[in-house]
């Protein structure tokens, strides 16, 4: 890893810009708003935010001291106090304001930060590493641990989870959510829908064990990148 973050055109293919500031490998990535800043985190314990246009770093949301496997930026609930920055933030920083972004912790730490404000929101300790992290809503959130476990988190109280789900004892690798639910992937191969209203939990098959580490949707199709070099295609029905 290079430490480099590169954005590439859809169009040509071409490499359009390239962000330098990182000290370790890039984890994770995130969008803000349309695109014209975008964040990334890194083995060396940052999360940065950066401007596509001037192909510059915009600051350094937080500094933990610990690698930051994932992260996810969401809209925060109004009722949320994110604090308020200690400068006015530059010209070239666009829709921060009420945003919460969220850092998954290698030190068991899941920690919500001010996207704007840079100050801290809350952070929960867990039993693990947490590798993956994502918003349900405003309000909640999901995190994956190292030893299997789903954190489902209220925002405005995070002394205690809502529930922990656990399907196995295999790392959880990726969190997306999905219609009134989410999808989870894990290092077994194994990869499931959770319908979180009707209780109802479809797997999705073909890994064969080999971790699947990301997962995508568009419309009723669930795209799965797997360690065995693979890109799976599942078209559901309705759930």
């Amino acid at each position: 890893m290079d430490a480099q973050l590169k954005i590439w055109s859809a169009e040509d293919a071409n490499c359009v810009v390239t962000f330098k500031g990182h000290k370790g490998g890039i984890l994770d990535t995130a969008i803000v708003d349309r695109g014209r800043n975008v964040l990334s985190c890194s083995r060396d314990g940052t999360a940065r935010l950066w401007d596509c246009g001037s192909s510059s770093c915009l600051g350094v949301i937080a500094d933990c001291g610990s690698p930051v496997n994932g992260i996810a930026v969401g809209a925060a609930d109004s009722s949320l106090n994110l604090g308020s920055p200690e400068k006015a933030p530059s010209e070239r920083e666009v829709g921060t304001e009420g945003k919460i972004l969220l850092l998954a912790r290698e030190d068991k730490k899941l920690q919500g930060v001010g996207l704007q404000s840079r100050q801290l929101v809350f952070l929960f300790i867990g039993s693990d590493a947490f590798n993956c992290c994502t918003f349900l809503s405003s309000t909640y959130i999901l995190a994956g641990t190292q030893d299997g476990n789903i954190y489902q988190l209220d925002v405005r109280n995070t002394n205690a989870p809502i529930q922990v789900i656990r399907r196995s004892g295999a790392p959880v690798l990726s969190l997306l959510p999905y219609r009134d639910g989410f999808v989870a992937s894990q290092g077994d191969g194994t990869c499931f829908i959770l319908q979180q209203d009707l209780d109802y939990t479809l797997d999705l098959t073909g890994a064969d064990c080999n971790p699947v580490y990301m997962v995508a949707a568009w419309e009723k199709q669930i795209y799965t990148c797997c360690r065995d070099g693979i890109v799976r295609r599942h078209q559901l029905s309705d759930l």
